[in-house]
């Protein structure tokens, strides 16, 4: 295995040393944001928790932006763009006397493609082993809107199952909340039902003090410096995507993926070194993304190239070209070179 292949397999926020790009020389660990620098290293002999809490719900209900208040990090792209979110995205957050591991879900939706009936089955499995589930739903919404869809899936979960209605500060009356409250809990017995806002953090604290009742008494998953179970390659991958759904429109987005082939820590020039290909399904879509001199792709680097060299705390070289597979999304090879294919 190369020292880009182990650069790449290693989760962000997880502490260790970088071969320098095959010279041999090792260079100091990566200053990630580091939650054990915060949270002092817990007795796991004294009723440690741990567990995985599943967050579900429609598109664009506000999952990402949950996922990212919980964990303290940004963890996960939020976009007002619904079904940003393709495949599972785990988020850690270590408590003194706890390590949650959130799990964000692509938004279940009715699918008719391959590739969304994937994102479907991606959130379905996310709730079969869990801990806790945390249904999102929007404080917003109306008592007779509440997506039969979805709460079939959560009848035969074992596990208690949290409705968090999202968006609590959007909702005017908030007379209204109260009656989308009673709605949720004549449908379904959930554990508890909670208003929150991911986005001002109101409840936010009190829905992770539910979520660590919960959490069952048993030794950490992962070490006390991880942030996520994701390799490096699939954040900055997803970073770069972020960009996209940013600053193109229609189609684009849904139509372009990224795969990082190549990050390197450079020890002559004291950086970090990526190179990544965006996927796109046509000419026409290559011709946007480029944008006219390179435009636009300079544009989604440079912004991509600020949020990398702020999380890895090291100056980032990013390398970015735009490539035509055509179809991609209903193309099986695609869909595992890319990722998106369940192999277990």
């Amino acid at each position: 295995m190369s020292p880009a292949d182990r650069n790449s397999d290693r989760a962000p926020g997880a502490r260790g040393t970088r071969d320098s790009g095959g010279h041999g020389r090792a260079t100091a660990p990566v200053p990630v944001p580091d939650q054990a620098a915060r949270v002092p290293v817990p007795d796991q002999k004294t009723g440690f928790k741990s567990g995985f809490v599943a967050l579900i719900g429609r598109p664009n209900v506000g999952k990402s932006t949950l996922l990212n208040r919980l964990v303290g990090e940004k963890m996960a792209i939020v976009s007002p763009r619904p079904q940003t979110t393709r495949t599972r995205i785990t988020g850690i957050r270590l408590l003194p006397t706890a390590q949650i591991v959130f799990v964000d879900t692509p938004g279940l939706h009715h699918a008719s493609s391959q590739f969304g009936q994937l994102m479907i089955k991606a959130a379905e499995r996310a709730i079969e082993d869990v801990d806790v589930v945390c249904l999102v739903a929007e404080a917003t919404e109306r008592g007779d809107g509440i997506d039969d869809e979805i709460l079939p899936r959560l009848r035969s979960c074992r596990a208690p199952v949290y409705c968090c209605l999202n968006k609590v500060d959007l909702a005017h009356p908030k007379s209204k909340v109260l009656g989308l409250i009673e709605a949720y809990r004549a449908r379904h017995p959930f554990a508890e039902i909670v208003p929150i806002s991911a986005a001002d953090g109101t409840n936010c604290d009190r829905l992770l003090d539910l979520i660590l009742a919960a959490m069952p008494e048993r030794p950490p998953y992962f070490p006390a410096d991880y942030l996520t179970d994701q390799p490096e390659t699939f954040f900055v991958a997803e970073v770069i995507r972020e960009k996209i759904f940013g600053l193109t429109r229609q189609e684009i987005p849904y139509a372009c993926a990224v795969r990082v082939t190549e990050l390197t820590e450079r020890a002559r020039s004291e950086c970090l070194y990526v190179r990544a290909s965006i996927f796109v399904e046509h000419d026409s879509q290559k011709g946007i993304v480029i944008g006219h001199g390179g435009a636009m792709l300079k544009r989604i680097g440079a912004m991509a190239r600020g949020d990398l060299e702020r999380f890895f705390g090291i100056k980032v070289y990013l390398d970015l070209t735009v490539q035509v597979r055509r179809n991609w999304r209903t193309n099986e090879k695609a869909l595992r070179e890319f990722g998106f294919l369940l192999t277990s």
